[in-house]
């Protein structure tokens, strides 16, 4: 049975406010508030230190529809940005301080745009990052060429590979595709991606399928790197264990398999000070498929705009008016800042 979008079900919990009042009660489950633990190390308000990402939601389409998706992206989903707030994007990056622009979606290869906005961005100069969810590469003839495309602009591309076994990946992201997202992968490897010498860069997320903690990312990595290799010959670079938040489809997971209380018992129990420290949204800005800004992708999905006194859209963007934001915060950053700390680019410590 394919699973559907919490839109397209109509769900509670496709409202934002509705998850937010989940979170907001954690009396309800005896833990502290994040507000409580970031003020007791020192660091409340949390504020930014630079903008140096600009991560950018093109769209909510997806060609996948996987259970624990915070997007709760699908092939129903219609947001879908506009060249406008593209060009938009690319006013602000040209006043910015940013050196790193990361597409993510949805599949941000189904915006009708997206090679126009990359070729755009690559002209600035900066590194690009598209979050790549390997599958939409076989999708359809007209991705095909996408592994080309992706080399042409020297795109670092960044995959989702929960598992290096069919059956976990396939109960996490749907049938078949562990499958082609190896084809995908051998096809990236074929033109250079995954070697070193060629500086074409290839990294694979990690996250886990249920309501635990990842595994500590080095182990994961070198295991990822022997099953790959001895199993399909497949390379890659890097690889980011990344932490389940508590957001959209898998808060809904965690709500309906009654293990809510519990994972957020264990998110803060694993609190940790050196995390908190480095959490992403102190370094980047997120920008939504209608161009309003966020602290984070998580906060995005929440509707959490920029506090006052920030622009809340890009065409306003101003720098320094950002970094005298004061970054909006709730239940779901214990996710960041547990254990290892998460980011979209992995832990945050070492």
């Amino acid at each position: 049975m394919t699973l559907q979008t919490l839109k397209r079900q109509q769900h509670a919990l496709s409202i934002a406010e509705r998850q937010i009042r989940i979170l907001d009660d954690h009396e309800a489950i005896g833990v502290d508030s994040f507000e409580q633990r970031i003020n007791a190390i020192g660091m409340m308000p949390l504020t930014p230190v630079s903008v140096d990402v600009f991560q950018i939601n093109v769209g909510k389409m997806c060609n996948q529809v996987c259970k624990h998706c915070h997007v709760d992206a699908g092939p129903d989903r219609k947001e879908i940005m506009t060249r406008e707030t593209m060009q938009q994007c690319l006013d602000a990056l040209k006043i910015s301080k940013a050196t790193t622009v990361d597409l993510t979606g949805g599949a941000p290869e189904m915006n009708p745009d997206f090679r126009w906005f990359v070729e755009e961005i690559s002209k600035l100069g900066k590194q690009i990052i598209v979050r790549c969810n390997l599958t939409i590469i076989l999708a359809n003839p007209k991705y095909h060429d996408l592994p080309a495309f992706f080399k042409k602009h020297k795109v670092n591309v960044v995959s989702s590979l929960p598992s290096f076994t069919a059956r976990r990946t396939d109960a996490q992201r749907g049938d078949g595709v562990f499958e082609k997202s190896i084809k995908a992968l051998q096809m990236l490897n074929e033109i250079g991606y995954g070697k070193e010498e060629t500086g074409l860069k290839l990294d694979l997320v990690y996250n886990p399928s249920g309501a635990f903690l990842p595994d500590d990312q080095a182990v994961l990595k070198s295991e990822f790197e022997r099953k790959l290799k001895e199993s399909f010959n497949i390379v890659f670079n890097d690889l980011y264990a990344i932490t389940n938040l508590p957001v959209s489809r898998f808060l809904d997971y965690l709500v309906n398999s009654s293990n809510y209380e519990a994972y957020m018992n264990e998110l803060v129990n694993a609190f940790n000070p050196a995390a908190a420290a480095g959490v992403m949204c102190r370094s980047m800005i997120s920008i939504s498929w209608d161009g309003y800004l966020y602290d984070c992708d998580f906060n995005q999905m929440l509707e959490m705009k920029l506090k006052d006194g920030a622009p809340d859209h890009i065409k306003d963007f101003n720098l320094d008016r950002l970094m005298a934001r004061e970054i909006l915060i709730n239940q779901h950053c214990f996710g960041c800042t547990a254990g290892a700390g998460s980011s979209c680019g992995g832990t945050t410590t070492n």
